[in-house]
């Protein structure tokens, strides 16, 4: 009778085992205290300090977005929506994704810069402001600013590896032209990533990199305020 108690008593813990053990294993492998590790975007080193102008005729500068992560592009005045980057994407990729998430969209600025062809300032960004708010669905200015101004000096610094962003180089993922490279530019103005502007999967990716220095912030944000309560 004992032997009978004591086999029906295994196989109810076995069988709650079974069912409930991968859960108390992640449990427990969550809450031991340990840090979670995860890739960290490789730093460029800081980038110029910029100033534009936006399509409202506010002046906006590095120093006013320090605490904005920033994804900077061209787009091109006789040919906003592919000529540079593909506005579509960026749009439904990255933009929508970032207007939807209230979080993220308090943190993120996109700057257009308004080009010719060749790269190079032009006067009039009206026409691709409006060509923004008439496409875009729910577009922000405040988020994603249209602007004028030199953007040259951006891609002509030299960072920490030596690219020269105005010539093709290991760094330099996709495009033909330096008006294709979208530029992610952290808190400190540090460039953290180079991507081509008219290729799907490198706008998908690029989301992918905003997500991971935005989770990077908040690691560090974390380990800020556990300090402060010890």
């Amino acid at each position: 009778m004992v032997k009978r108690t004591n086999a029906g008593r295994l196989k109810v813990i076995f069988a709650f085992l079974l069912l409930f053990g991968p859960a108390f294993l992640l449990i427990f492998i969550s809450t031991r205290g340990c840090e979670h590790k995860f890739k960290q975007l490789d730093d460029y080193g800081a980038a110029p300090e910029y100033s534009f102008i936006t399509s409202e005729g506010r002046k906006v500068t590095s120093e006013d977005l320090k605490e904005k992560v920033v994804l900077l592009n061209m787009v091109q005045a006789s040919c906003p929506d592919s000529c540079s980057v593909s506005l579509w994407h960026l749009d439904q990729m990255i933009y929508q994704k970032l207007r939807k998430n209230k979080k993220e969209k308090g943190k993120i600025r996109i700057i257009s810069v308004v080009t010719d062809w060749e790269g190079n300032s032009v006067d009039s960004i009206s026409s691709v402001a409006d060509y923004l708010k008439d496409k875009i669905e729910e577009y922000d200015p405040e988020i994603w600013m249209v602007v004028r101004g030199d953007a040259k000096p951006m891609f002509a610094h030299k960072y920490k590896n030596g690219a020269d962003l105005l010539d093709k180089g290991e760094l330099l993922i996709g495009g033909e032209s330096f008006t294709e490279r979208m530029l992610l530019l952290d808190k400190e103005n540090h460039l953290r990533m180079v991507r081509s502007g008219k290729i799907e999967a490198y706008v998908r990716e690029t989301y992918g990199h905003i997500a991971l220095l935005l989770k990077q912030y908040d690691k560090v944000a974390y380990e800020k305020r556990k300090k402060a309560v010890k």
